[in-house]
């Protein structure tokens, strides 16, 4: 192997596989080292370098130099599998080093497999990339030689390979999708600001404008739909809202819940929720099918919205009240106190750290601990109870569809028989945990010692588990 022969080598690589030459000038030389070694059968005192500039190969044991061509066959054969391990080991770096820094970008490929649902796509000259299943939009069917987009999701080394993970589902694939359609995203007079998704079924999108000349919302649109029609086709006919950003959760929650029509917000910081109180006809709108529209709605703003109707909040607050007074070394005020902060539930109380909770409502750190401890055990009793509910109304319509000659109202009386155990189940559940805390406590509980009258509700999470379903809104 003389010089000339060692340089076209290299630089053939170089321009192959995209490895920095210097990295293949190691590679030999390691290579003919281990083959010269091998030879001589001595470990050390032996030197190989390659000259740079004119890639003639120095080799000396000692003081000596060595004809390279003297090293024998099976030192060439140990050279190459040298030189080839080192060879792709500079490779997957090189990937690495290229990808790794292009995670969240759009590329474009070609599909050149498919395995068990899965797609092997080639990316650039030839990188090859992989699109999971569960990284395409539901219902979309890739074919081989199909040009394809996608985001880069992941970049991790496998052994000396380096797997690149595809995504077409993530909601950086359609912020990509608008940077790449829509000029004014581009050239940074649009931002959006945020992007929610339920990739193959719909997509919210907050955008603003930093023109006041320009329409964030139509400009992303286009007339008729112009500009936005490439990104739908893409998507698979994927439907996409586009609101107006505003830094005032009152102005970008209506606008996230659109196109519902709202009448009121209350704003929770310390729980990161939203009550938001619409009028009845409107409430399925703002729910939308499956709650899809609010659990969007949601995410964009990264706030938990609840939605209500003036009639519920109150019902929500009373069983509140009841509930909570049943908590030991709490008062009317204190439940006051709760409600004021958006607490409705046992397990709204769980997410408070103690500290927390002695801060805000002045209680000791003991107390504080123990009601807390009290309400994860309530919270408990509530989520078995709904699940008991829950299997004694299904035993029970699936008895009545059974039954030939049950009319309609007998179906609707053995329902709620048994939603009228499920309930009582729950009360005595609640009761018992409250009471054995409260047990601890008698001095300051005497006036509270009583169990609830059988009147009183159980928590909203159980009487909501038997309640016959709300209907799914169909519109939106």
């Amino acid at each position: 192997m003389n010089g000339p022969e060692v340089l076209r080598i290299v630089d053939a690589m170089h321009r192959d596989k995209n490895i920095p030459k210097d990295i293949i000038f190691d590679g030999i030389e390691s290579a003919l080292m281990l083959a010269a070694r091998k030879h001589f059968n001595e470990a050390e005192d032996i030197l190989i370098q390659i000259d740079r500039g004119t890639g003639n190969i120095i080799a000396k044991k000692g003081d000596v130099d060595i004809d390279p061509q003297i090293l024998g066959r099976i030192a060439a054969q140990s050279a190459k599998q040298v030189m080839i391990q080192k060879i792709r080991e500079a490779e997957c770096t090189s990937v690495y080093d290229d990808f790794i820094n292009k995670r969240g970008e759009l590329v474009t490929g070609t599909i050149q497999r498919i395995e068990n649902g899965s797609a092997l796509v080639t990316i650039g000259t030839k990188t090859e990339a992989f699109l999971p299943r569960s990284e395409m939009i539901p219902g979309e069917s890739p074919h081989i030689g199909q040009r394809i987009k996608a985001i880069i999701l992941d970049v991790r080394k496998m052994g000396n390979r380096v797997r690149i993970v595809l995504s077409r589902t993530h909601p950086d694939f359609v912020r990509r999708l608008f940077e790449q359609e829509i000029p004014e995203i581009a050239d940074r007079t649009i931002a959006l600001k945020s992007v929610a998704r339920e990739a193959g079924y719909r997509t919210k999108i907050a955008a603003s404008s930093i023109d006041q000349k320009v329409d964030a919302v139509g400009a992303c649109v286009g007339v008729r739909g112009s500009r936005i029609k490439n990104i739908i086709d893409e998507l698979g006919g994927e439907r996409i809202d586009i609101v107006r950003w505003n830094e005032s959760l009152q102005v970008m929650i209506p606008n996230a819940l659109q196109p519902a029509v709202i009448e009121e917000i209350m704003l929770y910081p310390r729980l990161g929720r939203a009550i938001v109180l619409v009028k009845e006809d409107q409430l399925s709108l703002a729910i939308g099918r499956r709650g899809q529209n609010v659990r969007l709605a949601s995410k964009l703003v990264g706030w938990d919205i609840e939605i209500m109707t003036a009639e519920e909040l109150a019902e929500s607050i009373e069983r509140a009240e009841e509930w909570f007074r049943m908590l030991p070394n709490v008062t009317d005020e204190l439940v006051e106190r709760f409600i004021e902060e958006g607490f409705l539930s046992y397990d709204d109380l769980t997410f408070m750290e103690p500290a927390d909770m002695t801060e805000l409502f002045g209680l000791t750190e003991e107390q504080a601990e123990t009601l807390i401890a009290v309400a994860e055990q309530a919270a408990e009793a509530v989520e078995q109870a709904k699940q008991e509910a829950a299997a004694a109304k299904e035993a029970a319509e699936a008895e009545a569809a059974l039954s030939e000659g049950e009319s309609a109202e007998g179906k609707g009386e053995t329902a709620e028989t048994s939603e009228g155990m499920a309930d009582n189940e729950n009360e005595t559940a609640v009761s018992g945990v409250a009471d054995s805390e409260q047990s601890t406590e008698e001095s300051q509980m005497e006036s509270s010692d009583s169990e609830p009258p059988a009147s009183e509700e159980v928590p909203i999470e159980a009487t909501e588990a038997v309640e016959s379903e709300r209907t799914d809104p169909e519109a939106n």
